[in-house]
């Protein structure tokens, strides 16, 4: 990876009508890094990338994007970033050809037929060219957006929500394509609700309510959680679901099947209120590894509300 990273921005502040979306946030992405962003509907997601693409301007704050100062140098980031939005936002009565050969004259890419060539080739859609974006599924419709974000040749692609609708193996299909890119050199940062996409990224970062709450890897992001979990077995889950509410050392409950998981940050107080629930409804007890879910939802339920 090469020493600077793809992006550095520092204390990033936006307001809207008096409301603070994005509070002090600061991110690092290292070159070819694929950096997960994650946090819950309204967090700041999509501002906070939107500051980075040179579509917003922070109200204050600092820092590069490839280099390029990300208050000077819009221009020369929405040229270096392919930027790929939540919805889908091609022409649907056109076919995939066409309008990858709109998005090529936006560019005003110099050769303008290899590049339509080349992407249909390199994303799998040169026997689909000619078939109309609005009949694709949603798979393939996420497939001509990326093909769209890729036919300039940007230096890094923030995406926002790629894989929202979209079936299994579509998605899986999609993150192969995304670490084949990463492989040849391509910076990627990508917002999710998807826990297994998450685990799928080098490095995340998790926002709640306009504030970075934490990053690192994974398993960083896990352990710096401290947590607990015990998994109770048996017929009377749901009846030790109530039980457990608001017991000594419980701050979630969660319903997996047949089994019901139990979590919280103080190990010994969680274990005395978990035997005790498990003794009186004669539950299986067992410990259990924490979850990046688990990790998530903790910091969520202790993120202070930006609205509230």
């Amino acid at each position: 990876m090469n020493d600077a990273p793809a992006i550095d921005v520092r204390d990033l502040v936006k307001r809207f009508g008096g409301r603070t979306v994005v509070d002090r946030v600061s991110l690092t992405v290292a070159t070819g890094e694929i950096a997960g962003f994650l946090g819950p509907n309204g967090s700041g997601k999509t501002t906070t990338i939107r500051l980075m693409c040179g579509l917003l301007t922070p109200d204050s704050g600092e820092g590069t994007v490839l280099g390029h100062d990300i208050r000077r140098g819009s221009t020369a980031i929405k040229r270096d970033v392919g930027y790929m939005t939540q919805r889908f936002s091609f022409y649907e009565d056109l076919t995939i050809e066409e309008n990858l050969r709109f998005v090529a004259g936006l560019y005003r890419l110099p050769s303008a037929d290899a590049a339509v060539r080349d992407t249909l080739a390199d994303l799998g859609l040169t026997a689909r060219r000619g078939q109309l974006a609005g009949s694709l599924s949603g798979g393939w419709k996420q497939r001509l957006a990326l093909a769209a974000c890729i036919m300039h040749r940007p230096r890094l692609l923030m995406l926002d929500e790629p894989t929202a609708g979209v079936d299994p193996k579509g998605r899986r299909e999609f993150w192969d394509e995304i670490h084949r890119l990463a492989a040849g050199g391509l910076t990627v940062l990508v917002s999710t609700h998807y826990m297994d996409e998450a685990e799928r990224c080098h490095r995340i970062n998790y926002i709640a309510y306009g504030r970075l709450v934490t990053r690192g890897t994974v398993a960083e992001v896990i352990r710096n959680a401290g947590l607990t979990t015990f998994i109770l077995s048996g017929p009377a889950t749901a009846a030790a679901a109530h039980d457990l509410t608001g017991l000594p050392g419980v701050d979630q409950v969660a319903h997996y099947g047949n089994d019901l998981h139990v979590i919280g940050r103080d190990g010994d107080r969680l274990r005395q209120s978990v035997e005790q629930v498990a003794a009186a409804r004669q539950l299986a007890m067992r410990p259990a590894d924490s979850s990046l879910e688990d990790a998530f939802i903790q910091l969520m339920g202790e993120a202070r509300d930006n609205v509230a």
